[in-house]
């Protein structure tokens, strides 16, 4: 649980300094430099370009397209990661068996309790760790989408829909639908889990859509549209993949 909060400060600590702390407020170009700038957010910055121009100048349609490309690209990560969750979820009556049989807090219990928790992982060839791989994997990609938008000025200059993706939805339509899908997500995600009974979990459920969606009241539609975007695709990842995928652990547990 310690590595878990850890890894939780961790991964903040890291959007924040993506996200506030690298030149947010400079227009991003081909002479931008820096490892982040030249390697993450130009690339991004440039299909976007590319697609809108493709499209007759429709920056709202290209940050579409590329949102579902770049989430195209992670879904392999994202299967992986459904798979390691899969796999803890399976191990967890057993994982419990010990937890009981270890319930003192006694130092040599508590290292005895640990010892035999890694033997029943390295049993079922589960890394505990490796659910949280692809989590380091996307986000400098997801943040680098961030900063793409927020960073190309072209952007800002262009309506789609009824927006202007350089100021904020008049009408709070995309801050709802940003705030409905993250919930709708996490609540999928959290569908027959050991996380739907963990309290600390529970309020992720109710803080993650409530911050988004009033984030997007404030950022620039375009950003908005991009969560939408990405969000409706998680949703839809959810659905045709984990649940089928956990349908299946439970009549094959079931079948046992």
């Amino acid at each position: 649980m310690r590595k878990k909060y850890l890894l939780l400060i961790t991964l903040i600590g890291l959007l924040a300094i993506l996200s506030g702390c690298t030149e947010i407020n400079q227009p991003i170009d081909e002479e931008s430099t820096g490892i982040w700038n030249k390697y993450f957010v130009y690339p991004l910055s440039w299909m976007i370009t590319y697609f809108a121009e493709l499209f007759n100048e429709n920056y709202g349609l290209s940050i579409v397209i590329v949102t579902i490309i770049i989430r195209l690209v992670l879904l392999p990560l994202n299967v992986k990661q459904l798979k390691s969750s899969k796999a803890m979820q399976d191990i967890q009556p057993e994982i419990k068996e010990i937890q009981k049989k270890y319930s003192s807090k006694d130092a040599n219990t508590q290292q005895q309790l640990q010892k035999e928790t890694m033997a029943l992982f390295q049993k079922h060839g589960v890394n505990p760790l490796a659910g949280c791989l692809p989590i380091f994997v996307q986000m400098p990609i997801l943040i680098g989408m961030y900063h793409a938008i927020m960073r190309t000025t072209e952007i800002s200059t262009h309506n789609f829909l009824w927006f202007e993706l350089g100021s904020p939805d008049p009408f709070f339509i995309l801050p709802l639908i940003a705030g409905g899908a993250t919930y709708f997500q996490q609540k999928l995600m959290m569908a027959g889990s050991p996380a739907a009974q963990n309290p600390q979990m529970m309020v992720m459920l109710y803080v993650m859509p409530i911050m988004i969606g009033v984030f997007a009241i404030f950022f620039p539609a375009a950003l908005s549209l991009y969560w939408v975007v990405g969000n409706i695709f998680m949703v839809a990842q959810t659905i045709f993949i984990r649940k089928p995928m956990m349908g299946n652990a439970s009549t094959g547990g079931d079948k046992k």
